[in-house]
């Protein structure tokens, strides 16, 4: 029947009749007759084993006076097990046992071993420990499992005194064995002694049911699966697997034990737990109360549901069907069950409801032979203790949880994170990383490398917070690669893992300083991340329907710190706009919580006073503005700000900035009266310092410097290591310096020493501050110009520009780049500085023009003198009043001059020329002009000079170059003009042989396009017409029967016998004698001739063969009348193609009967003539039908009467010869 127990288990075979499912004690009868020796004979008292009490002396001294056989005995005491009052079933073997104690030892031999029975059943359900808690039975028996083994050995040792070989005590043994085996704990090393003892004793239980196996002749089911559970138990799963199939396919009906529990654990241990789910449900469908079966399901599901997220929708069912339907009905089967218990543990662990934790947990712990299950109690019970703050109590647990799997290498991977989290809590972070660094070689957990990662991270904040000097670089990158790994695993779509805002969180602090960008894309992944979670039923009902709307509306239910953070991170980046909108949006988050009322655990309303929150966020708002260009803007937050703060300095610095910027002389204002109300900020101080360097009259000398008076005055009497302070003195001093005359070796040792002072006060910038850019530069400054060391100061500047995204940095850079004459990277540079600066600075237009002045000068371009002064001309245009820049327009146009004068005619234009001679004209009037202005840039005489030597010599040159270049331009117009002429010519010439060859290209390929289309219309015809020949032929050949309607063969009606026509050269006129020729053989296909079969159609004899005499070859030649004839059999096709070879031979015989030979003769010179030879058929027409179809061996047949036979044997005869090597005869 389909629904046989086990067929799909892997039964083969089919079965007559349904099964029947037997349970444990079903053998065991409703009642039993004791036999009595009574007055009337033997009588018999019935005993009701459905219905047995609990006092039995009675019972037992009935059973003892009557002497009653050992079955009774048994059978009794199984009936009291079977209602699970096995120790009055002990009771009543061991009385019986006392009864047979001379009886026969058979007898005793099987109560003993129902003894051992019963007591290791005890055994299987007695607790591992003295329980704390009553069993759910009520039983109050607190033996342990250690109590019952020692009980069963004495028993079991005299039983094999008796009989050693007795099978049903090696079943007994290997039970008591897998018992002992299961009481070891485990131990770290794999090598150690109770490691060992538990490994003996495996291998003796698998021995012992070795031998119950093969003293049933492999039938004891029982045996096999004692087996398959040491096998198991000692790690070969494949072997015990095909040992539960072999078990399950000869009893597929055993229930109790079920061999497909043992079937779906092997599966699950070799990673096929889908299978294994399959086992285990047919296990509950064939058995509903198999509380095993059902606590295996339960942890099928739970395994399941971790794959996914709580979040998931498809988490709740799963987990639900765990705990739900199989947990708990595990749990109500047997409340006692240690497997159930664990798992139920778990799940009230999630609810705290730590009463039903430790009762399920100490259950777990007490009732298991499995010391997995048992650490698995010892976990819960941690986890409650660290939930409730009992570290020193958890940690104990912990470390039981981790020694009962084995400890060190073997343990329980979470028992050892939890004991890492408690070192955490007691601040002993170099013992919770030694341990989650063991953890994190064993198993790459992913809880464990965060924890790592973020003690790291934590060691790294605290040494910045503390201001600490120490390098804690090895630290953050271990963090960091720790982290990485996390948000990497979050990326396998195997692992499923749940992402984590702390890490990311941790890992944007990490990268802040170093990669601002990677920590800008943590905070946005976090921000995705909980813009997710937040529910539908959280947005605002009056949102509108775009995604942005809804984008936003999620936003603003986000942490305004979040927010807040991201913005900083884009004005960072220079990325105002965005930047500008998160603020925006921090701002708007922050009012909206601040307004929303929050109540703490008794119900009261929380004060959440966020404003010093709100007051950043505005802050970094107008800061926004401010880059953004937007100052009218930015002056409104301000001024709100210090409406509600009006102590806030950091806005008041603002503001007094803004005003410098739009009014001086109120800024100014604004500027001291700052410095006067807190003259120790030193914000202000630095405000000052840099509004002070804006405003003073350069001078010389330091003493006199006001800026150099604030500073010093700032660094003796507030701070003497501020570092504002300190990078202004080092600029003034490297101004200074820079400006010192150079002429004599006093003057270069001033200036020199004057270096060395600036780079003191940048030394003593970095020693303070290390990542201090602007000191850095200042060096880099230094350096290039006192020692032109410009390959160290093009590192200072490239490490500098990572740092400082101001335009300075790539101006010196450029400027470094022109000294070494790679003028290509400068200009790069100077471009890019143009950019970074808000507004085209001429001074930097000026550096354009003179690098590509430079650039012009050594690669001899025009067009880089054009450039230079196109660049010079808009430095003039952004600045019209600074004489430098009106010089260096002046100059740049001698320059050009100069260049056109030198340049050949051929390199230059004439608009060139006359362009060259108005801006030579311009120079010499500005440098007029500017020799006459009180503080020309360069000595008077020397401007004055070069004015007159433009307007004396250069003047003539550029005159002279312009009648040149004219004459230049007019001779070479006209040779252009022929060259012109000649192009175009031998250009048309070019397309017109390209057309011809174009046309006779396709000329030629019409011409193979029509050859191949004739070809292919004659193969048509071709085709065409021998299919219709094959019709024809088939016709011909093929009738359809009338009676039947099935195609056959037409048969042929058979040849009349004719004579043979004779040859015109021939005399001869009986017609009854066949025609002989001298040189030719006779036609083989004469009318005469009989069918290919050899047979006469009417008669049926066989025609009789002609004789011949052959002749010598001497006679032949000698004698005309020489007698040698040869028989050609020919068979007839019915099938071959003979339309090529009778085109062949129309072409080659005659049309008229008469007129053709009797066969195709051999010419006048012996050669044999090609062609086909002529049959008539049945209708008296001729068929021509191909030799090589006809074609047979020649029978050589010699005549009876001829005399010399011998001699034609011993010498053939020359016409035989030529017959044989014609083309009409022989092989």
């Amino acid at each position: 029947m389909a629904t046989t127990n086990g067929y799909t288990n892997g039964v083969n075979g089919m079965h007559d009749e349904a099964h029947q499912l037997y349970p444990r004690f079903s053998d065991i009868p409703a009642g039993l007759d004791i036999p009595v020796r009574g007055e009337d004979g033997d009588e018999a008292v019935n005993l009701d084993l459905t219905e047995l009490i609990d006092e039995t002396d009675e019972l037992c001294d009935l059973l003892e006076n009557e002497n009653a056989a050992k079955n009774y005995w048994i059978t009794i005491a199984l009936a009291y097990a079977k209602q699970r009052k096995v120790d009055i079933a002990i009771s009543i073997l061991e009385k019986g046992l006392s009864a047979h104690a001379r009886g026969r030892s058979e007898d005793r031999l099987s109560i003993m071993t129902c003894l051992c029975w019963l007591y290791l059943d005890k055994c299987r359900h007695a607790p591992r420990v003295k329980p704390s808690q009553q069993s759910q039975e009520g039983d109050k028996d607190d033996r342990t499992k250690e109590h019952f083994i020692k009980a069963v050995i004495p028993i079991l040792n005299e039983a094999q005194k008796m009989n050693p070989a007795y099978p049903p005590l090696a079943m007994a043994q290997g039970t008591l064995q897998l018992l002992q085996a299961s009481m070891q704990q485990a131990k770290p090393a794999p090598t150690s002694r109770e490691q060992s003892e538990r490994t003996i004793l495996l291998q003796q239980a698998a021995m012992a049911f070795d031998r119950a196996l093969g003293s049933s002749g492999g039938k004891n089911v029982m045996a096999l699966l004692g087996k398959a559970r040491a096998s198991f138990s000692l790690g070969n799963v494949q072997g015990a697997l095909q040992l539960y199939q072999q078990a399950l396919d000869r009893a597929p009906d055993m229930l109790d034990p079920d061999p497909r529990i043992g079937i779906g654990c092997c599966l699950w241990t070799l990673g096929h737990k889908d299978i294994a789910q399959t086992a285990w449900q047919r296990s509950v469908e064939l058995n509903p109360d198999s509380k095993i079966a059902h606590a295996l399901l339960g942890l099928y599901y739970l395994d399941q549901s971790h794959q996914y997220n709580r979040t998931d929708p498809e988490w709740e069912p799963l987990y639900k069907k765990a705990m739900t339907t199989h947990t708990q009905t595990a749990f109500k089967i047997d409340g006692m069950h240690a497997l159930t218990c664990a798992n139920f543990g778990d799940y009230f662990l999630r609810r705290k409801q730590w009463v039903n934790v430790e009762r399920l947990a100490r259950r777990a712990i007490e009732h298991t032979d499995v010391n997995a299950i048992a650490s698995d109690g010892w976990y819960l019970l941690a986890l409650q203790s660290h939930y409730e703050g009992d570290l020193s109590k958890a940690a104990d647990q912990y470390n039981k949880a981790d020694q009962a799997r084995g400890a060190d290498e073997r343990g329980y991977l979470p028992a050892k994170f939890g004991m890492a989290q408690l070192r955490t809590l007691m601040r002993d972070f170099d013992g919770a990383k030694f341990r989650l660094d063991k953890i994190v070689e064993r198993s790459k957990s992913l809880e464990a490398m965060t924890l790592l990662g973020v003690l790291h991270a934590e060691e790294v904040f605290a040494a910045q917070a503390a201001g600490s000097e120490e390098d804690k670089s090895v630290e953050a990158k271990r963090a960091i690669n720790s982290l990485e790994a996390v948000r990497m695993a979050w990326k396998d779509p195997k692992r499923k893992a749940q992402k984590d805002a702390a890490v990311l969180l941790n890992l944007g602090r990490l990268y802040e300083n170093d990669a601002p960008e990677k920590a800008l894309s943590c905070l946005k992944e976090v921000e995705e991340m909980q813009m997710a979670e937040i529910s539908d039923y959280d947005l605002p009902e009056d949102m509108g329907p775009s995604e942005e709307e809804e984008k936003q509306a999620r936003r603003l239910l986000l942490a305004p710190q979040l927010l807040s953070n991201i913005g900083c991170f884009n004005f960072q980046a220079e990325k105002f706009s965005e930047a500008c909108e998160y603020f925006k949006t921090a701002l708007n988050a922050s009012v909206q919580q601040r307004n929303t009322e929050q109540l703490d655990e008794e119900g009261n309303p929380v004060v959440d006073d966020n404003d010093a929150l709100v007051c950043t966020i505005s802050y970094n708002l107008s800061r926004t503005y401010e880059a953004m260009g937007m100052d009218d803007q930015a002056n409104e937050v301000y001024r709100s700000l210090l409406v509600r703060h009006p102590d806030y300095i950091d806005a008041r610095t603002r503001l007094a900035y803004l005003s410098l910027k739009s009014n001086p002389s109120e800024g100014a204002e604004a500027v001291k009266g700052l410095l006067e109300t807190d003259p120790g900020n030193m914000d202000v101080r630095a405000l000052y310092g840099w509004y002070v360097h804006t405003v003073k009259k350069r001078t010389l000398a330091l003493n006199e410097d006001a800026e150099q008076r604030h500073y010093k005055q700032t660094l003796q009497s507030y701070d003497k290591h501020d570092l504002y302070s300190l990078t202004g003195m080092g600029n003034l001093h490297l101004a200074v310096a820079r400006e010192m005359p150079r002429d004599t070796d006093q003057h270069k040792e001033k200036r020199s020493k004057m270096y060395a002072r600036a780079v003191e006060f940048y030394d003593k910038v970095l020693t303070l501050d290390p990542k201090n850019a602007f000191a850095a530069q200042g060096m880099g400054i230094a350096v290039v110009e006192e020692k032109r060391d410009t390959a160290a100061a093009i590192q200072i500047f490239s490490k500098v520009r990572e740092s400082v995204k101001e335009a300075s940095v790539h101006v010196n850079l450029g400027h470094v780049f022109t000294e070494v004459k790679q003028y290509s990277r400068a200009i790069e540079n100077y471009e890019l500085a143009l950019v970074k600066s808000r507004e085209r600075e001429p001074g930097i237009l000026a550096c354009l023009g003179r690098v590509w002045l430079v650039r012009g000068r050594q690669e001899k371009k025009l067009d880089a003198y054009k450039t230079s002064l196109d660049f010079s001309r808009q430095a003039l245009e952004a600045a019209p009043d600074n004489i430098n820049y009106r010089f260096n327009v002046a100059f740049v146009q001698i320059q050009l001059a100069q260049m056109i004068i030198s340049l050949p005619e051929a390199q230059k234009t004439l608009v060139d020329v006359e362009q060259a001679s108005q801006g030579l004209d311009e120079a010499i009037e500005s440098f007029g002009r500017i020799a006459k202005e009180p503080n020309p840039p360069f000595p008077r005489g020397d401007i004055e000079q070069r004015a007159n030597m433009g307007r004396n010599t250069m003047k003539r040159q550029l005159a002279s170059a312009i009648e040149r270049q004219a004459e230049y331009e007019r001779n070479n117009a006209e040779r252009l003009e022929e060259a012109r002429r000649k192009r175009e010519e031998e250009v048309r010439k070019r397309e017109e042989e390209k057309r011809v060859a174009a046309e006779r290209a396709e000329e030629e390929r019409r011409k193979i396009r029509e050859e191949r289309e004739r070809i292919a219309e004659e193969d048509r015809q071709l085709i065409q017409k021998r299919m219709e020949e094959e019709r024809a032929r088939e016709a011909e050949l093929w009738t359809t029967d009338d009676e039947t309607g099935e195609r056959r063969k037409r048969e042929k009606k058979p040849k009349e016998k004719r004579q043979k026509r004779k040859k015109k050269s021939e005399d001869s006129a009986d017609d009854d004698t066949d025609a002989e020729g001298g040189k030719s053989r006779p036609r083989s296909g004469a009318a005469s001739a009989t069918p290919a079969t050899g047979s006469d159609a009417e008669g049926g004899s066989r025609r009789k063969t002609k004789k011949r005499k052959l002749e010598s070859r001497k006679g032949r030649t000698t004698a005309a009348s020489s007698k040698y004839k040869s028989k050609d059999i020919v068979e007839e096709s019915d099938d071959e193609d003979l339309e090529g070879v009778a085109g062949a031979a129309a072409s080659s015989q005659p049309t008229r009967d008469e007129d053709m030979p009797e066969t195709p003769g051999a010419d006048e010179d012996g050669a044999q003539t090609p062609g086909a030879m002529g049959i008539e058929d049945e209708d008296g027409e001729e068929r021509i039908v191909s030799r090589a179809n006809q074609r047979k061996k020649v029978a050589r047949i010699l005549d009876d009467d001829d005399d010399d036979e011998a001699e034609g044997q011993d010498q053939e005869p020359e016409g035989v010869a030529q017959a044989g090597e014609s083309d009409h005869g022989g092989d």
